[in-house]
């Protein structure tokens, strides 16, 4: 038996430049964290020989490739031809949830595919290959953000450059700096999950079409930059600010980002305490992020507390990326 773990994902800045219809023009960054929720893969060979068994929110007893539902696993299935094997995937978090799922589940099930069948296979590699899988394959309208987010982990400022290389450049922090930024971020459910794809198909069409959205995408970089160099110099002190800033540009550039809703809970949080934040991932649900100074904490945590239905999650920054977590072959 084989068990890959890929973690789930935070941005803070730059979500939306990675979309081909942007940094093929402008070139793309995104400052990005994992965080210690993860999506687990799990194969092993299967007693019947000619079967395929797949465990995920449903179960799939398949004899072919081609009968197989999950559109991933039909992919991954058909590249590596494989037969006779049961492969099940389990979750920290649901999908459609804003923090990167599908990208690390694509991540997690190559990297246990590889392992599986004995063949090395860079991470560098793996997050390429989950790019071309879910863009090119399978005509997702994403970005490549979340792949290199989730492979790489920690802490990462990533470059999507025109030419369609993508550079990972990793943010050290000391240690007490690392835990100030992890204990004042918080993230709030917000009860609503939403398919990435329609939101990320009308934010490119936006993109294209409008000048001035385009420009809120370069805006979007610059605070990405910004924070990036802010944080090279240990500085948190414009951190919500940034948030707040790259929150409602993005909001302007597809009516499909965000509701009323979520601008209601959103403006509680502000009122609350916070001093910024954004909804993570496409837009439309998901979760909240706020960002949080120490001195207001108690008092945001007991605002936040009176609001209804929505589910606080306690996060940590992670380090690690994707791994083989077991390897018991026999």
């Amino acid at each position: 038996m084989i068990i890959t773990r890929a973690p789930f994902r935070i941005s803070f800045a730059g979500g939306g430049s990675d979309l081909p219809v942007f940094y093929k023009k402008h070139g793309g960054c995104a400052l990005v964290t994992s965080i210690n929720r993860y999506v687990y893969i799990e194969i092993h060979p299967y007693f019947n020989e000619d079967r395929i068994q797949l465990k995920y929110s449903q179960t799939e007893n398949v004899g072919s490739a081609d009968e197989v539902k999950h559109k991933i696993f039909r992919e991954v299935i058909k590249q590596f031809n494989l037969m006779g094997v049961e492969i099940s995937c389990t979750a920290d978090i649901p999908a459609g949830t804003g923090l990167g799922s599908s990208s690390a589940f694509s991540a997690a099930l190559l990297k246990a595919v590889y392992a599986y069948k004995n063949q090395y296979c860079s991470n560098a590699n793996i997050a390429a290959e989950a790019c071309e899988l879910e863009i090119k394959r399978l005509k997702s309208p994403i970005g490549k953000q979340d792949q290199y987010a989730s492979v790489f982990g920690g802490l990462n400022f990533i470059r999507f450059n025109p030419d369609d290389t993508v550079v990972v450049e990793p943010i050290v922090l000391d240690r007490q700096l690392k835990n100030t930024l992890g204990n004042r971020l918080y993230l709030y459910y917000t009860g609503k999950m939403r398919d990435a794809n329609d939101i990320l198909d009308d934010q490119q069409k936006s993109i294209s079409a409008d000048p001035q959205k385009e420009r809120k995408l370069i805006e979007m970089t610059n605070i990405a930059e910004k924070m990036k160099i802010a944080l090279e110099k240990s500085d948190l002190s414009d951190f919500g600010k940034y948030l707040h800033e790259g929150w409602m540009l993005k909001k302007g550039i597809s009516t499909l980002i965000s509701n009323g809703d979520i601008d209601d809970l959103y403006q509680k949080g502000l009122s609350a305490g916070a001093s910024g934040g954004k909804l993570l991932g496409a837009g439309g649900g998901g979760f909240l992020l706020f960002y949080v100074d120490d001195a207001r904490k108690e008092e945001f945590v007991r605002g936040m507390a009176l609001i209804k239905n929505i589910k606080r999650l306690d996060v940590a920054l992670e380090q690690n990326g994707l791994q083989v977590v077991h390897h018991d072959q026999g």
